[in-house]
């Protein structure tokens, strides 16, 4: 079943008289549960794409459904809560809060949505439980990226949105990072969307969408996607 659905979108910014298409004119859907990967690179338009998806930013034309909701349609604060319960995101650099403990920065997230998860128990689920005290600093990157997908989902969100997820991480720690996400879509029913310029990731998707100057080369569905471990990094 369908959870997302992009009819005709296009994202155009302009200064003075100049145009830029960022997307132009993309249609596909994504069904519930996929591990999806857009690839493309550079200011191919990924990270707008992600964007719109993710309620930060809204279409110059066309419809975005998710769930059966129009959200080019929602009001400023209907996107507020569109993001604190629909979506979770996973950023490159992390983004966590250098004053706070990673429980701290974990749980944060239940003052936002009112179908939060176990804080405890989503550190746990990253294998980080021993580190519950310690801050940021403290932590290795691969550390604290594992943390930020705990505090992602710790929202409880139908799809997960991660922006370069690996870029920042050596291959190990990546491939690592990787596998934890793979598992949200596995046997969490997460939609996962990773944006990347990597095309190894891209041997582990279900479904493969490629973007080049902003617009969808090719929506490729895979039968049988490799597991990380498969993947040669």
């Amino acid at each position: 079943m369908a959870i997302v659905k992009f009819e005709n979108v296009s994202r155009i910014y302009t200064s003075g008289d100049h145009e830029l298409r960022a997307l132009d004119n993309v249609s596909f859907s994504l069904d519930e549960g996929k591990f999806v990967v857009i690839l493309g690179p550079s200011g191919a338009g990924k990270s707008t794409l992600l964007n719109l998806l993710g309620g930060l930013d809204s279409p110059s034309e066309g419809t975005i459904t998710v769930s059966g909701t129009d959200i080019s349609k929602l009001t400023d604060n209907e996107l507020a809560d569109y993001r604190a319960s629909t979506v979770g995101f996973v950023f490159q650099f992390y983004n966590l809060i250098p004053t706070l403990t990673v429980y701290e920065n974990v749980r944060l997230v239940s003052e936002i949505s009112g179908k939060a998860l176990d804080a405890k128990k989503m550190i746990d689920r990253v294998g980080l439980l021993d580190h519950l005290n310690n801050f940021p600093s403290e932590l290795s990157g691969g550390e604290q990226q594992r943390i930020s997908i705990a505090r992602a989902l710790c929202k409880n969100p139908q799809i997960l949105l991660c922006d370069e997820p690996t870029g920042a991480l050596d291959s190990g720690t990546g491939v690592m990072v990787l596998k934890l996400l793979f598992d949200m879509a596995r046997n969490y029913g997460k939609t996962v969307v990773i944006v990347t310029h990597n095309q190894n990731i891209a041997k582990m998707a279900d479904v493969v969408i490629r973007v080049k100057n902003g617009k969808i080369r090719s929506v490729e569905e895979q039968e049988n996607p490799l597991s990380a471990d498969e993947v040669e990094w």
